[in-house]
């Protein structure tokens, strides 16, 4: 049986890649630090693992678990991140670090971590969760921006340097998805910017950060992203990206096609309108 270790597994796009991949047939090790949230997961058949990306002793340990009750590792799935928020001007650094602490540092630990059994078997699968926001930013996402782009460049020089050992890596890219990463991005973004100099903008942006309807149109179910790491398993020559969910497509065409400064400003116009969107009564 293949086995597969899938972080942030306790919502969201981790815990519906973790429930599609049991249904694959996949014996799957779901980590997150919150436990108490993952009993639907123990119950569907999933090995629940403490995992805190920020605690290198609870990684240690995790791989540690897998490597002692399973003794291979087929998948990593790293999942796991959150956005911090908020003008570079007023983002603490300490709360900086934190982010690129989770966002990269941490899926990079794991990737060292989960290597020697991979090479021992002669073949596995990396798949990286980025965004959509890897690949161009916004205004206040200055450090979670700064995370997905660095994960993307590590991905492309890792895929290159394990393509030698059988080892296949991949990235996920997913657009707007209805998880719960906006209302805590929104909140992370009132209470940094929501007050200071950035004020007048920063506000309608969390708004619609933290509405759940102004970004409803195009977001996708977590499912959709789940289904789209599955397919990334399966496949027997892999795609190096696969943009998936809530205009992530149409996204990464326009990123492609238009230049810098009309990007800004079409972000800029796109933020106006669903502020006001997510204003008007429903």
């Amino acid at each position: 049986m293949k086995t597969a270790l899938v972080t942030g597994a306790s919502s969201g796009i981790g815990e519906a890649t973790v429930i599609r991949l049991l249904k694959d047939g996949y014996q799957v090790y779901a980590g997150a630090r919150r436990l108490e949230r993952m009993k639907g997961l123990k119950a569907a058949g999933a090995r629940l693992l403490s995992l805190d990306l920020t605690d290198e002793a609870s990684m240690v340990a995790a791989v540690a678990d897998i490597r002692s009750s399973s003794g291979r590792l087929d998948a990593l799935v790293n999942n796991a991140g959150y956005g911090a928020y908020g003008s570079l001007e007023e983002v603490p650094l300490a709360e900086a670090r934190r982010q690129l602490e989770v966002n990269l540092f941490g899926q990079a630990r794991l990737i060292q971590l989960a290597l020697p059994m991979m090479r021992a078997q002669g073949k596995g699968r990396i798949i990286n969760v980025t965004s959509v926001g890897g690949r161009f930013g916004e205004p206040f996402g200055t450090w979670y921006h700064a995370s997905k782009y660095a994960l993307e460049g590590l991905s492309d020089c890792l895929r290159m340097e394990l393509a030698p050992l059988g080892i296949k890596v991949s990235v996920i890219e997913p657009g707007a998805i209805n998880t719960e990463w906006p209302a805590i991005a929104g909140r992370s973004l009132a209470e940094t910017s929501g007050h200071g100099p950035y004020a007048e903008w920063a506000v309608p942006h969390a708004q619609v950060l933290s509405s759940p309807t102004a970004l409803a149109d195009f977001a996708s179910p977590p499912e959709v992203v789940a289904n789209t790491i599955a397919r990334a398993l399966k496949s027997w020559r892999p795609r190096t990206r696969y943009a998936t969910g809530g205009g992530a497509k149409m996204f990464m065409t326009l990123n492609w096609l238009l230049s810098d400064r009309i990007k800004d400003r079409l972000s800029a116009r796109a933020f106006r309108g669903y502020a006001r969107k997510a204003k008007s009564p429903a």
